[in-house]
């Protein structure tokens, strides 16, 4: 649901989803499965890429893993396609490791808490939020926390028209 969750809201995702889970219900089932049974499943979501190195990071659990999903953000980002925000998503929502998750809606959230002036997509405002986010980080629900975060910024503190009287 991450992969398919990037760049993609909620609402659009979730019939997605349902279809690929019954098509392919099992790591297995995906990874036998070649690329061109496996796209029909995705068509509408865009991004391709993001599908394709999916495909390959579960052929690549199922062999180096044994089918066993690794546990830790460092692990995780061996996976192909797996970058920062998956392998921190997966890593605290899944295992609950105490890493923070930063997408656009939490980078949003924070940078209006914080009134942050600089350029929310520059590099330096990027790590800042980051580390900002880790402090913030409830250590013990992180992934709890993480989701908790990335609905604020979905539907409260939303791009345009924010529902500031709604804001915790």
């Amino acid at each position: 649901s991450e992969v398919m969750l990037q760049q993609t809201q909620v609402k659009t995702m979730l019939p997605y989803y349902e279809r690929f889970k019954k098509r392919f219900p099992s790591m297995r089932l995906l990874a036998k499965a070649n690329i061109e049974q496996v796209l029909p499943y995705w068509a509408g979501l865009g991004y391709y890429q993001r599908i394709r190195n999916f495909h390959q990071a579960v052929q690549f659990v199922m062999k180096e893993f044994k089918g066993q999903i690794p546990g830790t953000r460092e692990t995780l980002l061996v996976l192909p396609g797996v970058g920062d925000y998956i392998a921190n998503a997966v890593a605290s929502i899944a295992f609950d490791q105490p890493v923070a998750v930063i997408d656009g809606n939490v980078e949003r959230v924070y940078s209006r808490y914080l009134a942050w002036q600089e350029n929310i997509k520059s590099s330096k405002t990027r790590k800042f939020l980051q580390e900002i986010s880790q402090q913030y980080l409830h250590k013990k629900k992180s992934g709890d926390f993480n989701q908790a975060m990335m609905e604020l910024g979905a539907l409260i503190c939303v791009p345009k028209n924010p529902q500031c009287h709604w804001c915790p």
